[in-house]
């Protein structure tokens, strides 16, 4: 399949329906490190959960819900984690932009280069002129990926996350085309 974007040694693609053993492999390893910000990764996420994930990421897709993709190694096609964009806005055209990475990958450039790839897809693509990432205040990891991508820092703002039944402050990070080119 060929990668909706790459810089040679990430690339990006759309799920498939053989992904679950490798998506539920990859969640499995990263519970400890994503569970506290992710609440989809819980410590109940069973395969289930990935099958389910995965079986409707086409659907998605097709919509225009939403634009998920598999971070993967270029040369293997290993799984490294995900991002994608959601919450689509078509008339202002921005979208939030989501990613996560896998343990074993962590700390390796791997979040900040999809988070470009990511944005540059949907500049390109879905003719956005804007993705936020939007991340708890207290999430210094995804907020350092945000600016080691070149996501500016726009603001904290109150009240803007819900996350277990709480509401809570957030992190509003941007990019726009000139910030990815």
């Amino acid at each position: 399949m060929t990668p909706l974007a790459t810089d040679g040694r990430i690339a990006l693609r759309r799920y498939r329906p053989d992904d679950v053993d490798a998506l539920y492999a990859a969640v499995d390893e990263s519970r400890a490190s994503i569970a506290k910000w992710m609440p989809w990764c819980h410590e109940h996420y069973a395969y289930s959960d990935a099958l389910t994930w995965v079986a409707g990421r086409e659907r998605a897709w097709i919509e225009g819900e939403e634009f998920t993709m598999m971070i993967v190694d270029a040369s293997t096609d290993a799984v490294l984690g995900s991002s994608g964009l959601n919450q689509v806005n078509r008339v202002h055209a921005y979208a939030n932009l989501g990613y996560w990475v896998r343990a074993s990958a962590q700390r390796r450039g791997v979040a900040s280069t999809a988070v470009r790839l990511v944005a540059r897809y949907g500049f390109s693509e879905l003719r956005l002129g804007r993705v936020e990432i939007v991340t708890d205040v207290e999430n210094v990891a995804s907020r350092k990926t945000a600016e080691r991508a070149g996501a500016r820092f726009e603001a904290v703002c109150r009240n803007r996350l819900k996350q277990w039944d709480r509401i809570q402050d957030a992190a509003l990070y941007s990019l726009v085309p000139a910030d990815v080119e």
